[in-house]
């Protein structure tokens, strides 16, 4: 699995991600992240030195007292640095484990207000919930938020004496929703974050899948033309061959003929073949010689080549056959095509063939039948044994046109195959289905 990358403009495109001081400061956000997810412990050790240094030292230099309350200035500093430490220090652990750190926090806070004691790193409070908020489980929230609002009340009470309730009730429960409000933001973001980097990562891994579908499916389409291609002009050839083997001493002449039909499939064949692998090759479309695929119009010519090589083939049509679709008059020659290749190779050159193509009702069906060989019932495809290559190749093509193909031996001897197609194709057929030019 490859990892995704996201923009740093989130992809909107806004013009400010690309100014350098921008830039550069996402590139420091980024790599303080990566190392803070690898030691944790720096940051956490920082955000406890800044409240020391921010908030302890006014506590330690500048204390005075006021009215009712006990500021630090009126402390042993030993007492002042015990309250900070227990205030500040659990915030070493505070993503860690948010919620002890935060009742640690409280209960320093509430013993320290308890005695009238007023110091600035009280803020440790607001730390400790925003921690329960940003870092804990949501269910622990609601306890955190009574927590403090406990403790604030706490406090209400003790500066009573110098700020009105209601102005203290307000700074200190403002103070408590933004922490808490920060928490949940920054929580919500980071998941919108990270379910956007999984959304990213998950459609660069389907795209690799489709990209992998897309070519399997192809390699299989090249595949099947190759096997009808190369198949059906061998299985011819081979037959001429055998016939003009058996003729050369009785009829050199017949030996001559056969041999002209061997050169002329085979250069049909290495022309088909070349034209082929020029697609493959993706050469530039005014270097390919392009021509158009087989049709209806063609069955007539394979017929006369599967009889030049021995077997006797009658073709008949049924309706307007020639007003078909160029994709759906393809899948019908390839479909001949190999049944009558199957016939060649199976049933041998002594056989009879029946080709029959009607189309009525809205559907087109394809029948070839033989009478299988003299010594024997196989035809079209062999009793036992085979790959079974050539029927699956032809309920592929089928399938593209919403139609079906059944095979089988028939009760007089030899095979049959009957195929019947929908012409109106279904939408799979146009995305693998060969175009007219494809080759």
């Amino acid at each position: 699995m490859t990892s995704a990358t996201t923009a740093p403009d989130g992809g909107t495109g806004d013009p400010i991600w690309g100014h350098p001081l921008v830039a550069g400061l996402v590139r420091v956000c980024r790599r303080a992240r990566q190392a803070d997810r690898a030691r944790p412990w720096p940051l956490d050790a920082g955000v406890v030195l800044v409240v020391l240094l921010v908030f302890g030292l006014p506590d330690l230099f500048h204390g005075e007292d006021r009215p009712g309350i006990v500021h630090s200035g009126g402390l042993p500093p030993a007492a002042v640095v015990a309250f900070q430490v227990g205030l500040v220090l659990p915030l070493l652990w505070r993503r860690r484990h948010p919620t002890a750190v935060f009742a640690t926090i409280a209960a320093v806070f509430t013993a320290q207000w308890s005695l009238n004691i007023w110091l600035h790193a009280d803020i440790a409070l607001f730390l400790g919930l925003y921690s329960v908020a940003r870092h804990d489980r949501l269910r622990r929230l609601p306890w955190a938020g009574a927590a403090t609002a406990g403790a604030l009340l706490l406090v209400i009470a003790r500066v009573s004496v110098v700020v009105p309730s209601l102005v203290a009730l307000f700074f200190l429960s403002c103070a408590a929703t933004a922490a808490t409000a920060l928490g949940l933001a920054v929580r919500i973001g980071t998941a919108y974050l990270g379910a956007l980097r999984e959304r990213a990562a998950r459609l660069e891994v389907e795209r690799d899948q489709r990209s992998r579908l897309a070519a399997a499916a192809e390699r299989t389409r090249i595949a099947r033309e190759m096997h009808d291609i190369i198949g059906h002009n061998l299985s011819v050839i081979i037959g001429l061959a055998d016939g003009g083997a058996y003729a050369a001493g009785a009829a050199p002449r017949r030996g001559e003929e056969a041999l002209r039909l061997i050169a002329g499939t085979g250069r049909q064949a290495l022309g088909e073949l070349r034209r082929m692998l020029g697609v493959l090759r993706e050469e530039r479309e005014d270097a390919l010689e392009l021509h158009p695929q087989p049709g209806i119009a063609d069955l007539e010519t394979l017929c006369a080549r599967v009889r030049a090589a021995g077997p006797e083939v009658v073709y008949r049509t049924v309706g307007d056959v020639e007003a078909l679709d160029r994709g759906l008059q393809l899948t019908v020659y390839r479909i001949v095509q190999e049944a009558l290749t199957n016939t060649l190779k199976h049933a041998g050159p002594d056989t009879r063939a029946g080709l029959t193509l009607s189309a009525e009702d809205r559907r087109v069906r394809v029948t070839i039948e033989d009478s299988g060989r003299e010594d024997g019932p196989t035809g079209i495809a062999p009793a036992t044994g085979g790959d079974g290559q050539g029927i699956a190749g032809m309920r592929e093509r089928a399938a593209l046109y919403g139609g079906r193909v059944t095979a089988g031996p028939r009760p007089g001897g030899g095979w049959r195959v009957e195929a019947v197609l929908d012409p109106a194709p279904v939408p799979r057929a146009q995305t693998l289905a060969p175009g007219a030019a494809a080759s």
